[in-house]
């Protein structure tokens, strides 16, 4: 890496301390005055005259890193100038070179040619973005790096505790799957089936799922999500005829619009299937999901007072949650100064609302270990 100044994008990461301990060490180094550029890149853009939560929690990681940095420095504090900054907050961040953008604007403000990355930096959170964004850095015309530090060894027991619900999930999977690739539901193939399921889940029930399972819960879930899928198709006609209608309306009515909200619902399968199906109806697109802000391009003020109604986000409830959760207040109806995140009554962080009547009240989110 050369340049005396180098900018180093900061997220949470395992990496994160050793990356900043060896940014400064190499500026110590190069046996110049120089200036370390540790700068917070937000993931989304931030609301005109909205919430600053974002921006304050950037602020005071930055002040963690800071305080690392002095640390690390010791008596080469007067040698190494530290710099801080929140970047991107008044634009809408989604790919790596919208994130090269930023960042190459920053160092050629403040005289930076050279970048060092954390191996385990990613603000989008989602798919990798440092193969791609290290790319677009040196297409830019800066000198890019990825610090050489170790990542912490990731051990997961082979086998865990597991139940009957497990074993009842395994085998069902299992056997439908054959069944699928047999195509039919001859007599013969009824039998292997069932028997290559057991064997399946016999070997595997204690490796393939994540935790356990609550057969009679996921049995509601997926009567619930049979009611949901025509509710589902029925919200995609209807929305189908209306975006024909505005395309074929002379003056072409419509109005453009990102919008930002916070869904009620708390884990990544349920905001996984809000997500798809907000896409899947035509005339709103889900552009970025951060845990469970969305940010949901609609074209038309229709579309944008429909998805702000929270039919989707309660039809979604139901089918995870229950009925009592899809009494829940729509984004509409919920008071833009409340907390980002509203729960049913004596609903915790991570869970769900209580369950409906007839299912047991430790009804919780679906999480992956719902999945084979």
């Amino acid at each position: 890496m050369t340049g005396a100044n180098v900018l180093v994008p900061v997220r949470e990461s395992v990496t994160l301390r050793n990356t900043v301990a060896y940014a400064l060490d190499r500026a110590v180094e190069s046996g110049s005055d120089s200036t370390v550029h540790f700068v917070f890149l937000l993931s989304r853009r931030v609301p005109s005259g909205g919430s600053t939560a974002g921006v304050e929690a950037a602020e005071d990681f930055l002040d963690r890193v800071a305080t690392w940095a002095g640390e690390d420095l010791g008596e080469n504090g007067d040698r190494v100038a530290v710099e801080t900054a929140v970047v991107g907050q008044d634009e809408y961040l989604f790919n790596p070179g919208d994130y090269s953008a930023v960042l190459t604007r920053y160092a050629r403000a403040n005289d930076v040619d050279s970048v060092l990355l954390d191996p385990e930096f990613n603000p989008s959170g989602m798919t990798p973005l440092l193969p791609p964004l290290e790319a677009e850095l040196e297409r830019a015309g800066l000198d890019a790096e990825v610090a050489p530090v170790e990542r912490p060894t990731r051990r997961f027991p082979v086998l865990r505790r597991a139940g009957l619900g497990q074993f009842v999930v395994l085998f069902g999977w299992a056997f439908g799957f054959y069944l699928l690739v047999g195509g039919t539901l001859s007599t013969f193939d009824l039998a292997t089936g069932a028997i290559s399921a057991l064997v399946v889940a016999s070997l595997l029930w204690r490796i393939s799922l994540s935790g356990f399972v609550n057969v009679r819960q996921l049995a509601g879930r997926l009567a619930r999500l049979v009611l949901y899928a025509p509710f589902l198709l029925w919200e995609i006609t209807k929305a189908n005829v209306e975006i024909a209608y505005v395309v074929l309306h002379p003056s072409l009515p419509i109005d453009p619009e990102v919008v930002e909200f916070d869904a009620a619902v708390w884990s990544e399968l349920p905001v996984t299937t809000l997500a798809n199906s907000i896409t899947l109806t035509p005339g709103t697109l889900t552009v970025d999901v951060s845990r469970q802000h969305f940010t949901v391009h609609a074209l038309t003020t229709d579309a944008r007072e429909e998805l702000l109604a929270g039919t989707l986000e309660r039809a979604v409830r139901f089918v995870f949650y229950g009925r009592s959760a899809a009494r829940i207040a729509s984004p509409a109806e919920r008071a833009p100064d409340a907390e980002s995140t509203e729960r049913a009554p004596g609903a915790t962080s991570g869970e769900g609302p209580d369950a409906d009547a007839d299912e047991p009240a430790t009804d919780e989110p679906a999480t992956e270990g719902d999945r084979p």
